[in-house]
């Protein structure tokens, strides 16, 4: 049997038991347009070539693959973004980088079951050499595993995870979770995913009680998450841990079935949007959870977590809700903390982020004034080693088997996918889209083999912004309800059939802290377009910590708007659409929409922090203006929180 069908059986063998949507295996679905030029700035930035710009880390002395460095997380981070990128792209070079760490892992495998390093080092400054036997990093190994038998089908992966599961099932009574460091506990979903994965593959009843005792000595989250006031006192979770908690009652639901833990996750975005929730989809974290003031950071790591683990949580509830929050931090968080060349990253955005340069800011951790610059080992360098695993795996989940042998489009974004239908028909359907850009959304099918058409259900998702929108097979229309989450077309298909959906996206005005207004459109968040300079300042001395150097980014673009709540109307508002959509459209130059809308100017607005975002008094404001807004994905610098006035009715009078 040749390598894609045994995956292709593998990932229909393993989605019986696990989950309401079946994932593909990797590599089924391949980057179109915009985000295959977004993989390939990957491929050509720091995701290909991590080995070499980070060589103290990612170099052959990394313990993870038998050296005697860095022994914790970093490295797997790394492949853990590297190897979906590879397998994806179809890259060789780069598939062959990622299965050095591959091979690396599973030939460290000892008598006893063990993977990884075991012996600790002494202390190297820039270097994690001890804690070699922590459970933690082994986390994401297994996640590395479990993608690469995805592409690939090698049964080592399967005799490995069995292996090492038996030796977690004998040591954990006696070295629990957070033995050698709390991480491990905070982030034991990432385990338990694995293990319930794997007991899909092969119904081995032991692999539940070893998913008992993961879930009895990881945090309780659902818990965590049914209290009013979780996400506080205020820096008492951090916002990495968060990220990767939110999938723990959806991955132990798939065992338990209790709705209570299906719920959790819910209430509990539902708290941070009143809360410390940002209109990015994420929430204010730097790197402790606070109250979402926009000037307050959110890290790079805790926006690749949280994509997964809304991709898990998506894949095995079904409950689309989470498809909204994916898009919301994919479009508009993700593309603006990395540079357009995949060289540089920020470590903490601001959603209200006037300049990038080395100051202190308010941040719970700071990092000798850093974080918002834009580098490599500036922050800390979790990031620069985690970032890569973002658009990967997005890609990778933006279609789905269904039980009912069809297909399920739940995200969209440019892209063409490679399955099989109604039970073993092998089927390409093509993906073309501007989307976020656009609302429009085309789908050719197209089988081969000489099948010239059959019968299988293809799932549509209506975004929960939609007002309505229609879908047209072939020319012929129908309308999509607003609300209507998914849509279910369930016909013969032949080839060439042609699927169009077009979606409806209002502007809208959305509510945020302190009474500050965001204004949104579809997926998309939207914030004052500012110039951008760029300078590079050159680290020297202790410095050399932080890499090289890293950029600044300032401007001279005046901020300092509010929006008025009397007088604000969507209607006087003007979108402008570009003829074309750039191959790469994620900075000022070539956002591909424009909205500009009726601001006034705060005069006595200095300083981004230094303003009461909601008052009636409005007696500070200047005369009315038209500020141009873009996608907040597409901005360094910008404004995405508006304070917010009401002209008193003697304004003029007082003047």
């Amino acid at each position: 049997m040749n390598r894609i069908l045994t995956a292709i059986l593998a990932a229909l063998i393993s989605a019986q038991t696990f989950g309401q949507y079946k994932e593909l295996p990797l590599g089924s679905i391949k980057a179109d347009g915009w985000l295959l030029e977004q993989l390939q700035r990957q491929a050509n930035g720091l995701t290909g070539h991590l080995d070499e710009v980070y060589a103290e880390v990612m170099g052959p002395s990394n313990a993870w693959l038998g050296g005697d460095g860095d022994a914790w997380e970093r490295g797997p981070y790394w492949i853990d973004g590297l190897l979906p990128l590879a397998y994806i792209l179809d890259d060789k070079v780069l598939i062959a980088k990622a299965g050095v760490w591959v091979e690396a892992i599973l030939s460290s495998q000892q008598e006893n079951g063990n993977i990884g390093p075991s012996e600790d080092h002494p202390f190297v400054y820039g270097l994690q050499r001890g804690k070699a036997q922590d459970w933690w990093p082994r986390m994401v190994a297994l996640k590395i595993l479990r993608q690469y038998y995805s592409a690939t089908g090698d049964p080592r992966v399967i005799d490995c995870l069995n292996k090492y599961f038996r030796y977690q099932l004998a040591t954990l009574p006696e070295k629990p979770l957070d033995h050698w460091s709390g991480w491990a506990k905070e982030r034991g979903a990432d385990n338990l995913e694995v293990v319930m994965w794997l007991h899909g593959i092969t119904g081995e009843d032991w692999l539940l009680e070893l998913a008992d005792l993961l879930h009895s000595q990881t945090r309780d989250w659902a818990s965590l998450f049914r209290e009013a006031d979780f996400w506080g006192p205020q820096g008492s979770i951090h916002t990495v841990n968060l990220a990767q908690g939110f999938k723990a009652p959806v991955v132990w639901w798939t065992y338990s079935n209790w709705d209570g833990d299906l719920a959790a996750p819910r209430h509990a975005l539902e708290i941070l949007r009143r809360t410390a929730g940002f209109p990015t989809g994420l929430w204010a974290g730097d790197e402790q959870l606070q109250a979402g003031a926009p000037t307050r950071g959110s890290e790079l790591c805790a926006a690749v977590e949280m994509m997964f683990s809304l991709e898990e949580m998506l894949r095995l509830s079904g409950d689309i809700t989470y498809a909204d929050y994916l898009e919301r931090i994919a479009f508009n968080a993700l593309p603006t903390q990395v540079t357009d060349d995949y060289s540089a990253k920020q470590y903490y955005q601001q959603v209200n982020q006037v300049a990038c340069t080395r100051e202190n800011r308010s941040f719970s951790t700071p990092h000798y004034g850093t974080d918002t610059m834009f580098g490599t080992l500036n922050g800390y360098p979790c990031c620069v080693s985690n970032m890569h695993q973002g658009w990967p795996k997005f890609t990778q989940n933006l279609w789905y088997a269904t039980e009912d042998y069809g297909l399920a489009a739940l995200v969209y974004a440019p892209c063409h996918v490679n399955a099989t239908v109604a039970g073993g028909i092998p089927v390409t359907i093509t993906e073309t889209t501007d989307y976020p850009f656009r609302e429009r959304v085309t789908m050719k099918v197209k089988f081969t083999g000489g099948i010239k058409k059959t019968r299988f259900p293809l799932t549509i998702r209506v975004p929960a912004w939609s007002k309505g929108g229609t879908v047209s097979i072939n020319g012929v229309k129908q309308d999509l309800r607003p609300g209507a989450g998914v849509f279910k077309i369930n016909r013969v298909w032949s080839s060439g059939d042609v699927i169009t959906i077009d979606f409806r996206a209002d502007i809208e005005a959305e509510e945020w802290y302190g009474g500050a207004w965001t204004i949104v459109r579809g997926p998309l968040v939207y914030a004052l377009k500012m110039e951008e300079n760029w300078e590079w300042k050159t680290f020297s001395g202790e410095d050399r910590w932080f890499g090289s150097g890293a950029w600044e980014v300032t401007s001279t673009t005046p901020w300092n708007y509010c929006l008025m709540r009397d007088s604000f109307k969507a209607d006087d508002c003007e979108i402008t659409l570009s003829k074309t959509v750039a191959s790469y459209p994620w900075n000022i130059e070539n956002a591909p929409v424009s909205i500009t809308v009726p601001a006034r100017e705060l005069p006595g607005w200095k300083v981004p922090d230094s303003v009461a975002f909601w008052t009636e008094d409005g007696y500070d404001v200047g005369p009315e203006t038209r500020i141009e807004l873009i996608p907040y994905g597409c901005a360094t610098l910008r404004i995405a929180e508006f304070p917010t006035r009401i002209i008193p009715w003697d304004l003029e009078l007082r003047k």
